[in-house]
Parts: structure tokens; sequence; C-alpha cells
């Protein structure tokens, strides 16, 4: 049976005379995530993206499970192809929906003409559909208002299509509709959530990782690279630069005050993510930063972290708490990774009483100390580029 995936924007609808910007963007989307599993037509029409496939070899199984990791849908249907013909829509409805017909107990039949050539007003389609159904399962009951399936004829002008319930779309935005950003990505629990957060409203992500070696090994940085795979399974391909800082955090410890080595890390690493940021066109930068979370996340410590930005700094966890954030990594499929007992260098020479309300004065002037700028543009040049898929 020909099957086809009919998708149903979600804010898309909402964006007016732009409206036609972000279904190319989606739509190009969908091809290149589908165009791995074979040749695939995808087309807009009606307020209706159409991914149809060109061959047999087409694994629509994993089309579907691709789809639903797309930003930017808000639901999606399996759908069949029908004649524009009363008897073959009824015959392929009842043959298409069989099984879920089968295993439910109530019904309720939808149609949709948007071909008003077709003889058949919608209420007089469904009216025979539902009759026909009925006619073949026997054990059903009509229900109108909470039915178990519900089976949509929806008449187009070239086919008529058949579905039943709708799957829920990943929602959002496009990938890559509202520009740029660079992540500050660790191997923690909070940053790839709101890595994952940030490409649902449209970003499209540049990701930063610092690495310590020899205090921070190899399966460290995979962590991170398996982590930023999870979420470019939402965005797509995204560049990840592996930023040395080594150097930066030895002369931290040596000339610096301990309580303060960890504002000042976050300082440097705002600066590095900055530069490379600028390199990449980015816009702002993302952390996944919760207030009062650690010491480094009180709004004294934000505070003075930002003082060194120039651009936007994006915290989408700023207000919830750590459950929160634990629920919504296990609901995206990274919270599993992420407790890997692989250390990154946040961890490093983490001092055992940092200071919780740093002054920005008082740490300007422990970083005279430092050649800030030298060890800055020694990180940024060293930065390692690898592709995340």
């Amino acid at each position: 049976m020909n099957e086809i995936i009919l998708i149903k924007n979600g804010e898309i609808a909402l964006k007016g005379q732009n409206r036609r910007v972000f279904e190319d963007a989606l739509m190009k989307t969908l091809r290149r995530r589908l165009a791995p599993l074979g040749e695939v037509e995808v087309s807009v029409a009606q307020s209706t993206i159409t991914v149809q496939p060109q061959g047999e070899a087409f694994d629509f199984e994993e089309a579907v499970n691709r789809v639903s990791k797309v930003f930017g849908i808000l639901r999606f249907s399996r759908a069949c192809i029908a004649r524009k013909e009363l008897g073959d829509i009824c015959e392929k409805a009842a043959e298409y929906l069989a099984e879920p017909l089968r295993r439910a107990a109530t019904f309720k039949v939808e149609c949709k003409r948007a071909d008003k050539t077709f003889p058949l007003k919608s209420p007089e389609l469904a009216r025979e559909l539902g009759g026909y159904l009925l006619s073949r399962f026997h054990h059903l009951k009509v229900d109108v208002h909470n039915p178990d399936v519900l089976v949509v004829a929806e008449v187009r002008d070239q086919y008529a299509f058949i579905h039943g319930n709708q799957l829920p779309g990943a929602g959002g935005l496009p990938s890559g509709t509202a520009g740029k950003a660079a992540v500050l990505i660790s191997g923690g629990i909070d940053s790839p959530v709101a890595a994952y957060m940030m490409v649902r409203r449209g970003i499209g992500l540049t990701g930063v990782h610092f690495a310590s070696p020899p205090y921070t090994g190899p399966r460290a940085e995979q962590k991170v690279r398996d982590l930023l795979a999870v979420v470019a399974g939402y965005a797509g391909r995204m560049p990840l630069f592996i930023v040395p800082f080594t150097e930066i955090q030895e002369a931290i410890d040596a000339q610096c005050p301990n309580e303060l080595f960890t504002v000042i890390m976050r300082r440097f690493m705002m600066r590095c993510a900055q530069a490379i940021a600028r390199k990449e066109g980015c816009k702002a930068l993302i952390t996944g930063e919760s207030v009062g979370q650690v010491a480094s996340q009180t709004l004294d410590a934000i505070v003075c972290t930002d003082a060194v930005c120039e651009m936007p700094v994006f915290r989408p966890l700023i207000g919830t708490d750590k459950e929160e954030i634990v629920q919504f990594s296990r609901k995206i499929g990274t919270f599993e990774t992420s407790v890997l007992p692989y250390e990154d260098c946040c961890t490093v020479f983490t001092p055992r009483h940092p200071r919780t309300r740093p002054q920005p004065a008082l740490v300007e002037q422990a970083e005279q100390a430092l050649d800030v700028e030298g060890l800055t543009a020694r990180a940024v040049a060293g930065a390692r580029l690898e592709w995340i898929k």
C-alpha cells in the first residue's frame, strides 16, 4: 500500500508573510534528515507538508522516527493514498486502519474536502465512510467526543489521504531559522538540556567544550560527542570546538586566590567561547546555568561572569531546579550518558571553599596577575574542530 507522511506545522502557521521562509527551512531539514533512507519527495500544499517515498527501498519506519525529532512539526500522521472515489476511500480506510480499529472499542470519522469538485460534501463523506466501517467492524461504536481511533479522510487535488490518530511532533521552530549561537557544553546533565531547548526555538548550534589534558581524558571528550550527537538528532549536523584549557587552569591555580578560581575560570570560558562564536557567525552564547545550583551560579557570580561578555548569554534553565532538569534529560535521552563517571575540566582544581558572592572589582584585581589576552588567544588558536552528526 502506498504510504506517506502528512505533517502539520506548529508555530509556522502564525508567521504571516514569512511563513514560506519557515516552511522552506523545515522542508530542507526534512530532505537532509531523510536522504540517507532512500529517495523521497518533500512538498507543501494547502498548509500540509507531504513526505512521499519514491522507491520500495525507503526505510519508512526510520523515517517516522526521524520526522518525530524535527523541530517545527506540531503533529504528523502516517497515511495512505486512495483514489478520489467513495469506494476506494472506504476500502483503503478499512484496510489501512484495520489493526487499530480491531483493537478499539469506539471510533469517529472526520472528512476534509479541499477539492470542492468532489461530489460528496464532508459530512456526507463522513456518513458514508462511517457506515462502511461499521459494516466491516461490527464491534465498533461511534464516539464523537473521545474516540479510541480517529479516522480521517482528506480529499485533495489529486488524491484522497486516509490516516488515523495523529502522532506528536517535536514542536518549536525549524533549526537555524532564529540564527546561530555557541553553547558551552560540558559532560554534565545541564548543558545538553540547555542546548536542546534553544535548538527547539530555531537556534543553530556551535558547540564549545573545554578539555584539560592530562587532568581530563579522551573518554570525557567522547562523552561530550555522544551528548551532542543526541542533540544533533534534533538539530542536525553541528560543529564542535574542543578548546585546550590546561594552561589557563594551571595559571589561575598558581597565581590567583583559590576561592576565586571557579569564577575566574568561568570568565575565561566566556572569553574563549565568545571569540569562537564571533568567528562562526554566532550572535549569542548558551549555558546550562541555574540560579543558585552551585557556587558559580549565584546571582553575584553570574553578574561577575557576564561582565566579560559583549554578546547576549542565554540561560534557558535559569529558573529550573535539578530534578526538573534531570527529568528533561531523561525525556530527550541524554541522562544516561551525562552521569557516566568521566570528569570534565569544571571539576579540576575545584576550590574547597569557593566565594559565592564575588565582587567584579576583586576578581579583576586578581586577574591582573595573569596574561588574560595571551592565555585566551592561545586557547582559541589551539581549538580543534570536529563535526557532530
